[in-house]
């Protein structure tokens, strides 16, 4: 589906989570600790001495999206070009978690604008990607925070994004639906306006 353009919110979306006081890793710990217990396990058996740890330490990476910034991640990677027609990174590999179950979200994306002057090194595009699928999410936003934050640093003339993943808060439980799969899109500027251009773009990366 492609939602409608709403003005970019990046930057105040990041500050927001950036000032949230840090929980300690004792606490984090303890905490997985406690659920392990919730379960009816014991915690204090072989397998399971060091699992709150190693736990905390798997999700502060899954979500370190949390604590990046599009200025870091950039980097002043932009640089002048003379190119005007359309730049495509496809298939870019994302893994993310649902903010509703906690449970993986995995699939791609693939990521077009339309230089206006400035080109964005490549693998930036792709840790922008990663910035946003690191934080608990629904697919809908975070496929819209990668096109604004795209057009945001670029100044495109126009910005494509679909994402293709599937849940599994959706696979593992629930409704069970082995096979399904879930596609959203967003479009921005020429690539919203201009049928043509978002054709080209939907054509490419069925490619």
């Amino acid at each position: 589906m492609t939602a409608v353009s709403r003005p970019v919110k990046i930057q105040s979306t990041e500050v927001q989570s950036m000032n949230t006081p840090p929980v300690s890793l004792e606490a984090l710990s303890t905490h997985y600790r406690e659920i392990l217990r919730g379960l009816g396990e014991d915690p204090q058996r072989e397998g399971l001495v060091d699992t709150p740890k190693r736990a905390m330490k798997a999700m502060q990476y899954l979500t370190r999206g949390y604590h990046q910034s599009l200025d870091e991640i950039v980097n002043n990677a932009m640089f002048s070009s003379d190119n005007d027609e359309m730049v495509l990174l496809k298939d870019i590999e994302l893994y993310s978690l649902c903010e509703h179950h906690v449970l993986p979200i995995i699939g791609k994306a693939h990521v077009a604008y339309l230089p206006n002057g400035r080109v964005i090194g490549l693998s930036k595009m792709a840790r922008i990607v990663d910035m946003f699928a690191a934080r608990l999410q629904i697919q809908e936003n975070m496929t819209r925070q990668i096109a604004e934050a795209i057009m945001q640093v670029t100044q495109a003339r126009g910005v494509a994004v679909v994402v293709e993943a599937r849940h599994m808060c959706m696979t593992m439980r629930g409704i069970e639906k082995q096979n399904s799969s879930m596609t959203t899109s967003v479009m921005l500027g020429a690539f919203r306006e201009d049928p043509r251009t978002r054709e080209e773009f939907l054509d490419l990366i069925r490619r």
